[in-house]
């Protein structure tokens, strides 16, 4: 009885997916805007709430991914995470000044999205949310930016190298890509420039 009373409210008392994203949109922001914000200290703010590893994981496909060694699947995971690490919160810099509207929140099941839009100067832009429940939490693994899905587009490049270099090749391109960025990201910081970078292309 004390039990599944204690449960019970455990599971009140859990975020809903809008209070994910709404707390994780503030922290962001208020990560971006102090002084000396850096890429690396975003990234860090960002992990709380964006699950980088379950993005990668769904990006390559249950297929791949089932047909990987564990070495191969951590070696993979720990190369991607770094790599969205760094652009996603390259980006969330150059949207630190942006202004979000929450709209409609849905649940099916496991998964959830949550539709926002995000005012960057003058234009509006649709940012949808997609979660899932991992255990009692929500956590992001996807981001549609003007109906563009992150997970989509890297499936679709994904794919293309994987048919043409296979697995070794799309790891040895994501680690130079990841060697790059956080290169291009430690130069920034290092001239003091963190707080105005431009969002990542």
């Amino acid at each position: 009885m004390i039990a599944s009373l204690l449960a019970a409210t455990l599971l009140a008392a859990a975020p809903t997916p809008l209070t994910v994203v709404k707390s994780g949109n503030a922290d962001v922001q208020k990560a971006a805007n102090a002084p000396g914000a850096t890429v690396e200290s975003l990234a860090t703010v960002v992990e709380k709430f964006v699950d980088f590893q379950e993005l990668a994981r769904r990006a390559l496909g249950d297929k791949t991914w089932d047909s990987l060694t564990p070495a191969q699947r951590k070696e993979f995971s720990d190369t991607m995470t770094g790599l969205l690490r760094a652009s996603y919160a390259q980006k969330a810099i150059g949207q630190a000044q942006a202004d979000v509207k929450y709209g409609k929140e849905t649940i099916k099941d496991s998964e959830a999205t949550v539709d926002t839009t995000l005012t960057l100067k003058k234009d509006q832009i649709p940012v949808d949310y997609r979660l899932y429940k991992a255990k009692s939490e929500w956590r992001i693994y996807d981001v549609v930016t003007d109906e563009v899905s992150l997970v989509d587009t890297y499936k679709g490049q994904f794919q293309k190298l994987l048919s043409t270099k296979g697995f070794d090749g799309l790891l040895s391109t994501l680690k130079t890509k990841r060697a790059q960025l956080e290169k291009e990201n430690a130069a920034q910081s290092a001239k003091g420039t963190g707080g105005s970078a431009a969002p990542a292309k």
